[in-house]
Order: structure tokens, then C-alpha cells, then sequence
């Protein structure tokens, strides 16, 4: 039910080995993300979790309370009447939020469906975020079905009702997934993208933006090649980096690699992409005026146009 050390190794994955630094990042991402699932289930405590993960490098600490957050709700599927989620969410992983909710995702592709998390009890503006998970585990763990085939995994959407926007949800996981598929290659990524039907590309690119942004990896003038590679997706681009500038900063953990994806692909530093991102979230009480464009999209689609708008093209 839960991955093993060598399933996060570029060799064993199948992925682009770009060289050793590339390989040491995204291998060391995976470590810290099994460290937080390890000590979630090990403990089963948020707090002694917590305190645990705060020891661990700034760089890499995002991906560790991101394992956890899958390993707590594991827990709560297992474990009728834990919620341990909810203590994490309410506690240690508030500043992690981003990555909590993408935890959650996680945890839903590992377990059978009747012990999945009810998505509709999550913040309503952050739960799309556990469909993002999903999408990055699928394409991560199933690489030739949901990146090298395109094929689409609708069980998400369907068995959690929350519709079809939840397959676009999980597209901006799999473009997250696909910086890793592609070893931080620039080049390679953008190929991966485009291989895919113009319709899925925007959240593609969102997904991609976000990780080169928070995982980094591409160095600036490998940024600016998937900036000019993204042509008029580019806007989705920013719309990611922001998400990951805003993401970090939350958490306290600002890194150099996250300053530069943000002046590449954003055009501003993190701290302004992060203001922004701050600035156009929406309100989330009340239903959504329209479920199929649900208070998420609304948001991502406002900071493509501001980004859109200050590079004089159109979102």
C-alpha cells in the first residue's frame, strides 16, 4: 500500500537521467516524501510528526509533510473513526497546505475505493488539489498508460463525484509528474506536453510550471528554452510558478531555485507571484456558481490573465 525506496530511483522509474545533480534532486525529493509517510504511519501522531519533519532541509521539507499527509489519511481509512488528517491539516500541516491536500490525493490511489476520503468534507477551493495528487501518483507509478499512451483514469472523478473537473485537476498533477518523468529536461518535458491533445496541454503546462518551480532542477537558461517552448501556454506556465511561489513562501521555505522559476516563467520574484496568487484567491464559501468552472479554475484562469496581461499577450 505504500511505495517502496527504490520505486523513487530514476533507473528503477524508467526516467530521463539528466546527470547527477538532476538525479540527486528528484531522488532526494522522493527520500523526503517516504521520510513524512514513514513517520506519519510510524507515530500515527500530527504533532510528534511534525516535530520530526521540521529538522528536515528547507529544500526538501514541502515533500516531506506532503508523505505525511498521505500516511494520516491511510490511517483514516483504515482506522474507522481516526482523523488524523484533520489534526494534521488544523496543526503541523497548515503551513504545507498546498502539499497536504496533494498527500491526501496519494493516499486515495493507494487505497480501495470504499476507504477513500469523502473530497466533499475538504476546503472547497483546496480539495482539487487531491485530484491533482491522484494524477501525479498515476502518471509517476503508470508512466506508460498516463504518459506515454495519454490514456485518462476517469475512477477519481467519477467515484468521488466531484465531475469532470476533476480530470483537469489531475492533468496539472500529471504535468507536475511530467518534470520528473523528464528529469528536469527542458526539452524533454515540453515534448511530453505537446504529445499530448491542445486540449490538456494548458493544465499540463500549469503542472509543469509548478514543479520546475518548487522541485526545480533546470537551471535559468533551461527555464527560459520551456518558457519559449510553451508559446501561447506560457501564461499557464506562470500561473503554476505562482502557485509554487505562494507555496513555499507560506511554508517558510523559500529556495534560490524557486526565485529564479519565478523571474523566468513568472517575470517577477517569487515574493511579488506569491502576492498575487494571494491576491486574486477567491472567496470560498457559499455553493459554486458553476461546478463545472468551479472557484479553482476561476482562480488559476485570473492569474493566467494577469500574467497574460502584463506580458501584452492574451491568457
Amino acid at each position: 500500500m505504500t511505495p517502496k525506496a527504490s520505486e523513487t530511483k530514476l533507473e528503477t522509474r524508467g526516467f530521463h537521467d539528466k546527470g547527477p545533480e538532476a538525479r540527486r534532486i528528484l531522488e532526494t525529493v522522493g527520500e523526503s516524501f517516504l521520510t513524512g509517510l514513514g513517520d506519519a504511519v510510524e507515530t500515527g501522531s500530527p504533532s510528534a510528526t511534525g516535530q520530526r519533519l521540521g529538522a528536515l532541509p528547507e529544500r526538501f521539507r514541502g515533500f516531506a509533510y506532503e508523505g505525511a499527509a498521505m500516511g494520516f489519511a491511510l490511517l483514516d481509512g483504515l482506522l474507522p473513526g481516526s482523523h488524523r488528517t484533520d489534526s494534521f491539516l488544523r496543526g503541523p500541516g497548515d503551513p504545507h497546505v498546498y502539499m497536504a491536500y496533494i498527500g491526501i490525493g496519494w493516499a486515495m490511489a493507494r487505497l480501495p475505493r470504499p476507504l477513500w476520503p469523502d473530497t466533499r468534507r475538504l476546503d472547497p477551493l483546496l480539495r482539487w488539489l487531491v485530484h491533482d495528487g491522484y494524477g501525479f501518483h498515476q502518471a509517476y507509478f503508470h508512466t506508460d498508460r498516463y504518459v506515454h499512451r495519454r490514456e485518462r483514469d476517469e475512477r477519481a472523478a467519477r467515484r468521488t463525484g466531484d465531475g469532470p473537473y476533476a480530470l483537469r485537476a489531475a492533468d496539472q498533477g500529471i504535468g507536475r509528474a511530467l518534470w520528473f518523468v523528464a528529469g528536469t529536461d527542458a526539452d524533454r518535458v515540453a515534448a511530453l506536453v505537446e504529445s499530448f491533445p491542445e486540449d490538456r496541454r494548458p493544465d499540463l503546462y500549469a503542472g509543469v510550471g509548478l514543479a520546475a518551480t518548487y522541485a526545480g532542477g533546470a537551471d535559468e537558461e533551461e527555464l527560459h528554452r520551456l518558457r519559449g517552448h510553451a508559446g501561447d501556454h506560457r501564461h499557464h506556465l506562470a500561473q503554476g510558478s505562482a502557485f509554487a511561489a505562494e507555496a513555499r513562501i507560506r511554508a517558510d521555505l523559500l529556495a534560490p531555485h524557486t526565485e529564479t522559476g519565478a523571474r523566468v516563467l513568472c517575470g517577477m520574484d517569487a515574493e511579488k507571484a506569491a502576492r498575487f496568487s494571494r491576491d486574486l484567491r477567491p472567496d470560498a464559501s457559499g455553493p459554486e456558481p458553476d461546478p463545472a468552472r468551479p472557484r479553482y479554475e476561476v482562480w488559476r484562469a485570473s492569474l493566467a490573465a494577469e500574467f497574460a496581461q502584463r506580458d501584452g499577450g492574451t491568457p
